[in-house]
């Protein structure tokens, strides 16, 4: 009985040894990526579960109608957006049916994600898929069930398909002119091709041209798994095969997969995290993963097609970025990249020059796609992400060509948004009177410049508009152009004739230059409060003046009016049903209070307390917001997450800073997340942040070191942080609320350097 006994005591020893050294394993960054995080949209527009390396133009995902979707419509090839349908289809099919379609839909299961990997079974089919991707081209594993003849169907939507005998070439057209080639090759060669009806042996004459075309591969006695390789180009079919060959020599998608997995571990290694619990490591890993959706490198072999003009160009060894939303992306996607992937950071502003020298108008874009300029949304915000990047040291693109395209953007478009007209009477009014003029509900729009949809958003455009002047005159600044500098300086105060001084609001006003009345800062405005707003109400664009957060307090009567406003946005209620706000305000979600979570207008309200003295509050509203609306499941973001535009305030707020105002040079502080953060930074220095006194619980600095010591400013500045160093907080579970208070410790606002 003791022997037994002794031994049972000794397994379970065993057995528990084991357990917790499986538990300590230690996970590398990739494995913390769930790509199906966000899924499932609390409203609009979900997150997608992409398979690409990074800044890729290979992205894929299954393609189903939502994350819930019972079918997945054939095997996915390449999405050219993030939002996108795939560029041409795979379909598998096992047995020989008496007429093929052009695509399938399966029934399926066992589906697994990785950001460099998929793999699925349609079991209806008894089919097993297994998928890799590099960055122009991927390799599909197919086993289809033993002693039964298979298929495989080729479809694109819209374009031509072609074998030569030896793999499928073609196109899929795309918007403006664009094409997307494909080459896929099987790794064994089929013993005939046809037509979906199974008349008509396709030969290497075979051309078919028109919508949804489709050629079907066929294989028999497929004992071993089917491989099937292919590249994509916006070149030619030519190009696309050279991108598979140099990509993929072999049919080895183990070795493929490692190396994707070697990809992201590279880029997500970048930033180290200690502490946390599993899903905030997930919620951080997941969001760093998503800024590298956006944008995609599209140089091939040292060229690239530009649909700006419709040409192939030479790349001259630049690689050629498209696909950035730069509307949302310059807040924070673009921040972190300055100091992660610098030299990325300036590939992508030198692409944006390009653009502007390819377009009718040397303007600089909007909303660069890979279809050309979309010029959605309101304001012209690539002129942020030129500052920001300059101001921090990256000086590898021409600043006076910068200028020059902003200031055209800025002066000779329309600001009317969603245009990508000349400007016109609107804008005339905005140079003469410093502000768009709005409607009153009565009255019928006359500019043709104006969206019937998107209307005029006048106060979204003006604001908007006043801080993209404010950083034409950094730029003006940083090339000693005085008389430019005094212009556009002055013009960035122009959010001053939109401020009522009883509401303390930005108010919409007429071309008299009467406020809007009657008004409700929740509800007016129409549809997404586009008439007088932009998709957010009142409520979020009364803070919509990051570049002089000091003169908006004073215009609130003072720190502690200030403090008071923002609380109450926080505390006010929606004012009527769910139903009924989201109806007229869907893109206006994640809410706590009137506060919206889920739209990128809003990300750097939680760190204005900063500059109220009361940086508590902040370090509160942060910490409470990710724990509320970032979770690692399937409705874990809050709203449209735009490739990186809001994923990119996640990564910073869990690191425990945030940049409120590109182009100021420096990081509002928050309340870190994890015990540990690294970041290692572009010019090989690594900054870090550590905590002491670290709990879960513990979201309040008590106090602060930076390289040793003693720090009591609410933020810091990018130089300092590129120095490298450790900027050290003790934490606690109560707030300090001295900690960083005093006035003269708010970050800075408007000016960084002396007026040259």
């Amino acid at each position: 009985m003791i022997l037994k006994i002794n031994v049972i005591s000794i397994l379970l020893g065993i057995a528990l040894f084991t357990a917790g050294c499986t538990k300590e394993k230690k996970s590398e960054p990739v494995d913390y990526v769930n790509p199906y995080m966000g899924n499932i949209s609390h409203l609009l527009v979900p997150t997608y579960p992409t398979i690409h390396l990074t800044n890729s133009f290979l992205r894929v995902y299954p393609q189903r109608h939502d994350y819930t979707g019972d079918l997945l419509h054939g095997l996915p090839v390449v999405v050219t957006s993030h939002r996108g349908s795939s560029a041409f289809n795979l379909s598998p099919v096992a047995g020989i049916p008496d007429n093929f379609r052009s695509v399938y839909d399966y029934s399926y299961d066992l589906e697994e994600i990785t950001p460099y990997d998929y793999s699925v079974f349609l079991d209806e089919q008894g089919i097993d898929i297994k998928m890799a991707v590099s960055h122009q081209s991927a390799l599909y594993q197919i086993s289809f069930p033993k002693k039964e003849s298979a298929s495989l169907v080729v479809n694109t939507a819209n374009g031509s398909l072609k074998w030569d005998g030896k793999a499928i070439t073609g196109f899929q057209q795309l918007q403006n002119n664009t094409r997307v080639f494909i080459y896929l090759e099987p790794e064994i060669k089929p013993q005939n091709v046809t037509l979906p009806d199974g008349e008509g042996l396709i030969t290497r004459e075979t051309k078919l041209t028109g919508e949804n075309v489709a050629m079907v591969m066929h294989f028999n006695n497929l004992w071993n798994p089917l491989n099937i390789r292919y590249g994509i180009s916006f070149i030619d079919a030519s190009q696309a095969s050279r991108n598979v060959k140099r990509e993929i020599a072999d049919f080895d998608i183990d070795k493929l997969r490692t190396k994707g997995r070697k990809t992201w571990n590279k880029a997500l290694g970048k930033l180290k995290i200690k502490g946390g619990t599993l899903d905030q490591k997930s919620v951080f890993y997941t969001s760093l993963y998503r800024t590298y959706e956006r944008p995609v490198c599209i140089s091939e072999d040292g060229r690239y097609f530009s649909a700006f003009d419709g040409e192939v160009h030479s790349d001259k060894g630049v690689p050629f970025y498209t696909d950035d939303w730069i509307w949302d992306t310059y807040r924070a996607t673009h921040p972190l990249r300055v100091l992660i992937e610098p030299e990325m950071e300036e590939d992508i502003i030198r692409s944006f020059l390009r653009m502007a020298e390819q377009m009718d108008h040397f303007w600089m874009p909007t909303f660069p796609e890979i279809t050309g300029d979309s010029r959605r949304m309101n304001s012209n915000h690539g002129v942020a992400t030129v500052i920001d990047a300059y101001r921090k040291g990256l000086t590898g693109f021409d600043l006076k060509k910068a200028y020059q395209a902003c200031k055209n953007a800025i002066t000779e478009k329309t600001l009317a948004p969603w245009s990508a007209k000349p400007a016109g009477e609107l804008d005339r009014f905005y140079q003469e009177h410093g502000y768009i003029p709005a409607l009153k509900d009565d009255e019928e729009e006359y500019i043709p410049e104006v969206h019937s949809f998107e209307r005029r958003q006048p106060v979204a455009v003006t604001l908007g508009t006043a801080y993209d002047e404010w950083c034409l005159a950094q730029i003006a600044q940083e090339l000693n152009y005085r008389e430019q500098y005094m212009h556009f300086i002055d013009r960035a105060l122009n959010y001053r004739h939109l401020f009522h001084p009883q509401t303390h609001f930005f108010h919409p006003r007429d071309s008299a230059g009467l406020f809007i009345e009657p008004f409700d800062y929740v509800f007016s405005g129409g549809q997404g409060a586009r008439q007088y707003y932009g998709e957010n109400n009142a409520w979020v664009y009364r803070w919509d003046v990051p570049h002089n957060v000091k003169d908006l307090i004073d215009m609130m009567g003072g720190p502690e009016a200030f403090d008071e406003n923002l609380d109450s946005m926080f505390a006010a209620p929606l004012g009527k049903s769910k139903y009924s706000f989201y109806a007229q305000l869907p893109d206006h979600t994640g809410n706590v209070g009137q506060f919206s979570m889920a739209n990128e207008p809003s990300l750097h309200i939680p760190y204005l307390y900063n500059y109220a003295g009361t940086p508590w509050k902040t370090q509160k509203r942060i910490r409470n917001l990710l724990n509320q609306w970032f979770r690692n499941d399937l409705m874990g973001v809050p709203g449209d997450e735009d490739g990186g535009g809001m994923s990119a305030f996640v990564v910073f707020s869990q690191l425990g800073f945030y940049p409120v105002s590109p182009g100021l040079p420096v990081y509002n502080i928050g309340s870190p997340v994890f015990a540990e953060s690294e970041v290692k930074l572009g010019n090989g220095h690594t900054f870090r942040v550590e905590t002491e006194n670290y709990d879960p619980d513990h979201k309040f600095i008590q106090s602060a070191t930076l390289n040793g010591e003693s720090w009591e400013k609410p933020w810091f500045s990018h130089e300092e942080l590129m120095q490298g160093g450790i900027l050290k907080l003790t934490m606690g579970k109560y707030p300090n609320k001295y900690w960083g208070a005093r006035r003269t410790y708010a970050p800075p606002s408007f000016k960084w350097n002396e007026t040259p």
